[in-house]
Order: structure tokens, then sequence, then C-alpha cells
């Protein structure tokens, strides 16, 4: 889910990342790590560092209030995770399954916005932690994710590689294409007309973060509690600006009706309560008790 964020570091920027992890055997894993990191060319260098005691929730604690760098664990069980104010958080997407098997228009209010189908190709714009996007390619879809925080993008690449060893997964795993960037610069990358491209753009999904307060009622205070997913991703990002709002909404409405095959559209997460992206009134909306999807046809 997520974002506008705050502007990603220049090219040829270094992040500096702290990873710590338990044992000597993980040695080969975080090889693999550094071997994505140099595949995808994001901008980060991991220091690492071997913990001499039980990383226990207290140690994460203390480690969040220490270390300044942002923190990645690879914990005793193999697991990498980003350790956000104490809390351990990562994509996760096993715990998904029942969801992705059982998605459908019925069920996924997603998925009745987007009317995604085996031959669209999605971008969602704003990755997040992959959620929304492993529904949207539930559908048979080709989807591109596009997250802008390089440390984000290497948990959704770990989580990819992790989940593509499982055979059921594969094929899922292969209609998802992660790319480290903001949405506005890859958009000025796609050509001015797709007229006939075998990657014409059917569906811009944008999942642009929103105030934490955004899903409390202005008036009773009362409303969906949010997860620590959600919580984590404040750490990192912050909402757009309405300018923004406005930039992500007409250059995502630009590169849906280059395809000329069908009608397109943009779809826009948004708490239930929350007013519409740059306050444009979308043409349809779908909507639950927390979140609305509201939608753009192009």
């Amino acid at each position: 889910m997520n974002a506008s964020r705050p502007a990603a570091n220049p090219p040829n920027v270094q992040s500096y990342c702290q990873l710590f992890y338990i044992s000597d055997s993980q040695q080969a894993q975080i090889e693999r790590l550094q071997a994505l990191i140099v595949q995808h060319q994001l901008p980060i260098v991991l220091n690492t560092e071997q913990l001499s005691v039980k990383l226990t929730q207290k140690r994460r604690q203390q480690l969040s209030q220490t270390v300044t760098l942002p923190i990645l664990v690879l914990d005793q069980k193999d697991k990498l995770s980003w350790l956000s104010d104490g809390l351990s958080v990562a994509p996760e997407w096993d715990k998904l399954q029942r969801r992705v098997v059982s998605a459908g228009r019925k069920s996924e209010l997603l998925l009745q916005a987007a009317k995604a189908t085996a031959d669209s190709h999605v971008i969602d714009a704003t990755a997040g932690f992959g959620h929304d996007s492993l529904i949207l390619a539930s559908t048979g879809a080709q989807v591109t994710m596009l997250e802008q925080q390089p440390l984000m993008a290497l948990l959704l690449l770990v989580e990819q590689q992790r989940m593509s060893a499982q055979p059921n997964w594969q094929k899922l795993m292969s209609r998802l294409h992660i790319i480290n960037t903001d949405a506005l610069s890859y958009f000025a990358t796609l050509p001015a007309d797709m007229t006939g491209a075998t990657k014409a753009v059917d569906v811009v999904y944008l999942d642009p973060m929103f105030p934490e307060d955004s899903y409390q009622d202005s008036k009773t205070g009362k409303g969906a509690k949010v997860g620590k997913h959600m919580q984590a991703l404040h750490q990192l990002a912050s909402p757009p600006t309405l300018d923004e709002e406005r930039q992500m909404l007409q250059h995502a409405q630009a590169i849906v009706r280059q395809n000329s095959d069908k009608q397109g559209r943009v779809v826009v997460k948004r708490p239930q309560l929350a007013p519409a992206l740059a306050n444009q009134p979308p043409n349809e909306s779908w909507h639950n008790e927390a979140v609305r999807f509201d939608g753009y046809f192009v």
C-alpha cells in the first residue's frame, strides 16, 4: 500500500541500511540479498552485523531506539523483515493465500473496481507491501509494481524470490514485475503513443498514503484500526500534497487513455471517510465500512 512519498534519493546516491542476522549459516542468504541489490540496481548499502544475543521483542525495541539507520533483521527462521519502531514487518504473502485463491469480484472490492482480466496489464503505482498487487494478479493480469523506497522494493523482491520457490505460487509470481521507482518518473518513460503496443495499460491503481486520522470519523473519533503494516509505512512516507495528488491522477489518466482497444480506468483506494483524490469526483465508487475504491473511467 502506499504512497506518495518523500522525494526518492537522486540517482547514484546510496541509502545505508543496517542488517542484523543470527547465525553464520545465513551468509548464503545475505549473499542472495546482495545479488538482488546489484541485479535490480537498488541504491542500498548493507552494513551487516551478527547479533550475539537472542532476538527478543525487548531487543527489537532496543535496536529501534539505538540504531539510526533503517534496520533489516534476518531472524532465526531465516525470515527477512524491516524493524520499524520495534515492530518487525514483512510482506508475508503466504498469509494471503486464502484471499488470493478465493479472490473474485464477489469478495474483493478492488476487483469490482478494476475489472481486471487475464489479458489485462495493470500498474500498481504505489506497491507498498504488495498485498493489493497479489489480488490484482490473481485474475491472471500482468501487474507492474512500482515502489519508490529502495528498502521496500528489496523486501518485495526477496518475497517474490521466496514465494517463487513454492510450486503453487510460481505462476502468480511470474506475473509480478517489481520496479524501484516513483510513479511519475515511470510514467514519463512510457511511450507517448501505445496504440497497438503489447503492454498497453488497462488499469492504473493508486493507493496513496493518507493521514493517520483519515480512518476516523471527524465527529465521533471512531473508525477502523490501523494495522502494523500501515503504521510502519507512516514511518517512511508522507501523504501527498494536493498538487501531488493532481499530478498523480492526471498522469495515470493519461497513461490509460493511450489504450484505444478498450476503456481504461484509474482506481484509487481511500479510507471510506476521506475526500476524493485531488478533490476530483470519481465516475463510480465501491466501498465497505473501512475503505473505498474510486473509479475514474477513460
